[in-house]
Formats: structure tokens, sequence, C-alpha cells
């Protein structure tokens, strides 16, 4: 099987929804919301590496199982596409991607922090009588308690992907990433997607930005969170005031990294 994939991932709550709302649009693209191959592709390799048949693996058959999963996963109509495939957890895996895919692009969807909490406690507040699997089926004390599990570097939902971005946006593979900005993708969607077309050697396609459809119910019910992943028809970007207590927003300005320039010692492109 012959497609040419590039992956997507970064924070949550930062546009990666919408991004592949707007690529799939193309009809030569595939894209979604999380896939699941990552999490397929972790309990093979360990399997391979590991326990009492790890000693019938080598590096190449551990290569060829592990991209069999991405054949398998997407099937024969991926033939002759470009494969976008969803994930927070592929910039901790870019040296693995790298051996595996050394043409394909990471693209990461970034936010400001503080305002991607905004995004998570606005979601409870649109689902009061649910618990959401994001804080274990738990309420949760204060938004401060909430805010803390959130940016928790081992198990949180921001906490994790902005410790695998750090990890990516520093390493040796870092030429590899496209940075998408949300307020970038929302204010200036055409040019955003014109330069990340440009990024990916991609002939340009005409979206359409007033009718972006894009809903996973059966998922977001799942987590407890209804409407998580449901697309707004048109895009754009727009103004609101954040719940946020201004001291977690002044806390959190810091992880921010990607807006420091002096950070971006590697060169990352940023849309």
């Amino acid at each position: 099987m012959i497609f040419n994939i590039h992956f997507i991932s970064g924070l949550p709550r930062s546009g990666s929804t919408l991004l592949c709302a707007l690529l799939r649009q193309n009809p030569r693209f595939t894209a979604a919301m999380t896939s699941p191959v990552a999490s397929l592709c972790t309990a093979m390799h360990e399997g391979m590496c590991g326990g009492e048949f790890g000693v019938f693996f080598d590096d190449a058959r551990r290569k060829t199982m592990l991209k069999g999963v991405f054949d398998s996963y997407y099937g024969e109509d991926a033939t002759g596409r470009v494969i976008f495939d969803t994930n927070r957890v592929w910039t901790a895996r870019m040296a693995l991607l790298d051996t595996m895919y050394p043409g394909a692009r990471i693209i990461c969807c970034v936010r400001d922090v503080a305002w991607i909490i905004d995004s998570v406690e606005r979601m409870l507040q649109k689902n009061p009588l649910q618990l959401s699997r994001i804080f274990d089926y738990q309420p949760g004390n204060s938004i401060y308690a909430r805010a803390e599990t959130l940016m928790n570097a081992d198990s949180g939902l921001i906490g994790r992907a902005l410790s695998a971005l750090r990890e990516a946006w520093f390493g040796d593979f870092a030429s590899r990433l496209i940075v998408v900005p949300y307020d970038t993708l929302a204010r200036e969607p055409k040019q955003t997607l014109e330069r990340l077309y440009a990024e990916l050697g991609e002939t340009p396609f005409e979206h359409n930005l007033n009718k972006v459809i894009y809903d996973e119910p059966d998922f977001d019910a799942n987590l407890g969170m209804p409407g998580l992943h449901k697309v707004r028809e048109k895009v754009e970007y727009r103004e609101r005031q954040s719940v946020l207590p201004p001291d977690i927003s002044a806390r959190l300005a810091p992880a921010n990294f990607w807006q420091q320039p002096e950070l971006n010692v590697r060169g990352v492109t940023i849309l």
C-alpha cells in the first residue's frame, strides 16, 4: 500500500479538530480527530520488545509490523491519498516517526495554555450534569484543583501534551514540526492553509470556510463532554472574557514557550 502520511499533534483544545475538518474537504486527504493508531503501535511495540516472544523480532521486523498497523487501519482506500493521523503522543515519538516515515511532517496545533483551560472549563459548564473522564469522573474541588490536574506532566490532559511538545521542539527532529497557533488558524484560515499546503508540498485547494462540518457525538458522550469535538460551521475568531481567575492565567503564561523567539533555537516553522 502506498500513501503519503503526516501527523497532527500538539496541545488539546487548540484547533486540531478544526484543522482536520478543513483538510478533509480536500478529496485527496484523510483526516479526523484522535485515532487509535498510536495506542495500537505502542501496544505492539511493547509486545515485540519484551516478554517471551521478544527474541523473534529484530528492528527490521518491528518496523514492518508497526507500519502494518497504519496499512491495516487506513485500508486499501488510502492508496494514493494523503493521510493525516492525529494523536498528541506523536511529538514524544519523533525518532520512531523519523525511522518509519522519514518524509512526514508533524503539524502541532498550539494555543495559549490559559485559554485551553478556559475552553475545558466552558465545556464543563455546558454539561453540568456530566462528570468527565478527563478528571476521572470526579467533580474537582475548584477551578484551581482542576487546573493542577490538567497541567500534570505525567497524566494531565494539557501537561502531558505540553511535555511531549517541548521534547519535540528542542529535539533533533524539530525541523519536521509545523506549528499552527489557534489564533492564527481562526483569524486567518485561508492564509494559514495556503502556508501549510506550501510546507507540505501539496497542490493548493480552495476550502469552504463557511461550511465546515465535523462532529463525534458518541466519542464525546463517552468522555462525559458532549459537543467537545463539534466544529462550528463558519471559521471565525470569537472574542470572549475568560472564566479563569487572573492569577491562574498569570501563572501559566511561561508555559507558552513557542511565543518566545529566543527559545526557537531549532528554527521550528510557525505559521
